[in-house]
């Protein structure tokens, strides 16, 4: 059945295809809406269904200490986690892009406390997001699986780590349609991991990793880091099509953004995550309003934007996070990355796991057209 749809929940469509991808080590530390899915891989390895190494941690911050020493070695490893878990692990998470570890994440995104709260914003995604690493949002399950399958061959041919995104709860939690990627297409798209000689520990070959670096030195690993990052986005383009052709996905993407809606629209939303979904229903009914789904966050591929901001007059950013004593982090990429823009409005929505409604869509896309440039939070009860 693995080449067909299953109804799956969001997390368990998840913990199979990492199962079929078959990392030699895992270790994750339970947090919700994370859970479930290292639930399932620690199930599967109880079960002997499966040969990876599963690593119990006290903590996210030993979990991605786990993970570091394990990818040091030159194997292939996984983890995941979110909101205040993701933030506990950020001193490694700055170290496993520092070492140019090939490190593949879930992030099940859940807003940051305080108050406690468990359901979905972007938050803690936004809080690594100049840690080094690529960064992926999906809007559905099968884009989610898609996501990790890809993300292992970027990470690994780069020697980037990467973090993929999932709306917590709103994905993670919820059952779709979803095909499983199967191992023998797994395995023809992404082969068996192989580093290169010198870039993992091995007493054969001792080398030094994450050495002390000296003024002189430091700037010269962060700007290759940086150059990597932005070469990636060709690669990842290039990786994406070769992974359509392979597992027979019809997709009129290309793995970085989508565009949906009239050649020249009047106003364009840009969005990431779930709410893609949301927003394409009310778009349906609006013929003069498009979308722009930024797939890949980081690195920020700021030209195919522009490509397709520059058609339109009003631009809508709706994007749950903000960064508190300025504005959204999407908001400010954006307007970062226009050489030319008219109208470009941020708009604050689902914070703390408030639903985006379509009636909130609406009322962006006619707030979008005011020449006020207030940033907005929208749904507020």
């Amino acid at each position: 059945m693995n080449h067909k749809k299953q109804i799956l929940e969001g997390s368990r469509a998840i913990a199979l295809t990492v199962k079929n991808i078959k990392p030699a080590v895992i270790s994750a530390y339970p947090i919700t809406p994370q859970t479930h899915i290292v639930e399932d891989l620690a199930k599967f390895k109880a079960d002997g269904q499966a040969n990876y190494e599963y690593v119990r941690a006290e903590s996210e911050f030993a979990a991605a200490s786990i993970v570091l020493g394990a990818s040091a070695t030159g194997v292939r490893v996984y983890s995941a986690t979110c909101s205040q878990g993701l933030l506990l692990m950020t001193e490694v998470i700055f170290n496993i892009a520092g070492l140019r570890l090939p490190v593949v994440m879930t992030c099940a995104n859940r807003a940051v406390s305080a108050p406690i709260n468990i359901w979905c914003d972007h938050s803690d995604a936004m809080t690594v997001r100049d840690a080094g690493w690529l960064q992926f949002f999906a809007e559905n399950h099968q884009e989610a699986v898609d996501q990790h399958v890809l993300a292992y061959k970027i990470a690994e041919q780069l020697n980037l780590p990467a973090l993929v995104n999932i709306d917590g709860f709103i994905l993670s939690h919820s059952y779709e349609p979803v095909i499983i990627p199967e191992i023998k297409l797994i395995k023809k798209y992404l082969p068996n991991y192989q580093p290169k000689s010198g870039t993992y520990l091995d007493p054969q070959n001792p080398v030094t990793l994450g050495a002390f670096c000296t003024p002189s030195h430091y700037q010269e690993t962060r700007q290759q880091l940086q150059e990597d990052l932005l070469d990636s986005l060709a690669i990842i383009k290039k990786e994406y099509k070769l992974f359509n052709k392979i597992f027979k996905r019809n997709t009129h993407d290309n793995g970085l953004i989508e565009y949906c809606g009239p050649r020249k629209p009047e106003t364009i939303l840009v969005a990431m995550g779930s709410m893609a979904g949301t927003i394409k229903e009310v778009i349906d009914e609006n013929k003069n309003v498009g979308l722009l789904k930024i797939k890949v966050y980081r690195p920020f591929p700021g030209e195919e934007i522009n490509k397709i901001l520059k058609q339109t007059k009003n631009i809508a950013v709706v994007e749950k996070a903000i960064s508190l004593g300025q504005a959204g982090p999407l908001y400010l990429d954006i307007k970062a990355s226009l050489s030319k823009f008219l109208n470009v409005k941020n708009y604050i929505v689902g914070l703390g796991g408030r639903d985006v409604t379509k009636k909130i869509i609406t009322s962006i896309i006619k707030d979008a057209k005011s020449s006020q440039q207030k940033i907005k939070f929208l749904g507020n009860i």
